[in-house]
């Protein structure tokens, strides 16, 4: 569509998690850094949360990028799973053959086995789990069972789970306050301030190959920052929607009344109408 008429290579503003337009914002390299020196440190349950579209996904992948060959890792992006089903998605992750009518207990030896072989082999096992907070209650106290598997000096698996707040409410409940208190450390996800909008901004277009004029006017970037909250899915979303109207115009600026015309269109944002 607008690809030629701004001199893109690629569209800028996509909403798939991608690491190659990855831009390092102070929250989201702070996240990065309690994961890694608390994987790094071997503590067993990490957790990181975060309004809808503020990264956690794309945190995650990165996560995995930087781990390093010292850690066997596995990923788990649907957990709305019961215990068994979990149980069975981690040996699947963890490359393990297993009957698919298979006892718990036999397959609890199998994954412990497992795990043991990979903390010979001078490895840790890192789980990653997203959007943490479908899991239902069950699940969760699986994994503070599972969490139980240890050698004399180390955790046998370590947890890094991801979700949105809602996931420290279901954590608040009695049934599993003993899974609560075995989360080490936690960090929240911010929202990007406005100069971060604007360098975040930047950042994209040059990703995409842009090296004209400034895309951006200094209004639409406080547009884009109010009607978002800084949260980096809905300023794509918005930008996206913004340099289609642009193109449309025949134009080569987005500018505020851009902005505003795409948060009317946009489910979540907030309005621009009193604040403009």
């Amino acid at each position: 569509m607008y690809l030629k008429h701004f001199g893109l290579v690629e569209y800028p503003f996509g909403i798939t998690p991608d690491t190659s337009f990855v831009y390092a914002t102070t929250g989201h390299q702070e996240a990065l850094n309690t994961l890694l020196v608390a994987l790094r440190a071997g503590e067993g349950f990490v957790k990181i949360t975060g309004e809808v579209g503020t990264g956690k996904t794309l945190l995650c992948r990165r996560l995995l990028q930087n781990l390093g060959d010292k850690f066997v890792t596995a990923y788990l992006p649907n957990p709305n799973l019961e215990p068994r089903t979990l149980y069975l998605a981690l040996a699947e992750e963890l490359r393990l053959k297993v009957a698919p009518d298979i006892d718990q207990y036999h397959l609890l030896k199998s994954l412990n086995k497992r795990l043991l072989d990979i903390a010979r082999e001078g490895k840790s096992t890192v789980v990653c789990i997203d959007e943490a907070q479908a899991m239902p209650l069950e699940s969760l106290e699986a994994l503070r069972l599972l969490s139980n598997l240890e050698t004399e000096k180390r955790k046998l698996l370590q947890w890094v789970i991801l979700g949105q707040p809602e996931l420290d409410k279901k954590l608040g409940m009695p049934e599993i306050r003993q899974l609560r208190q075995r989360i080490a450390f936690h960090y929240r996800l911010p929202g990007l301030g406005r100069r971060e909008v604007a360098a975040y901004v930047a950042h994209r277009l040059r990703v995409a190959g842009y090296r004209g004029e400034e895309l951006f006017s200094s209004g639409a970037i406080k547009g884009l920052h109010h009607a978002s909250r800084g949260t980096p899915r809905l300023i794509n979303i918005l930008a996206h929607k913004a340099l289609l109207a642009v193109f449309g115009e025949g134009h080569f600026q987005v500018r505020g009344k851009h902005i505003k015309a795409a948060a009317r269109d946009t489910e979540g944002t907030r309005s621009l109408r009193l604040w403009w």
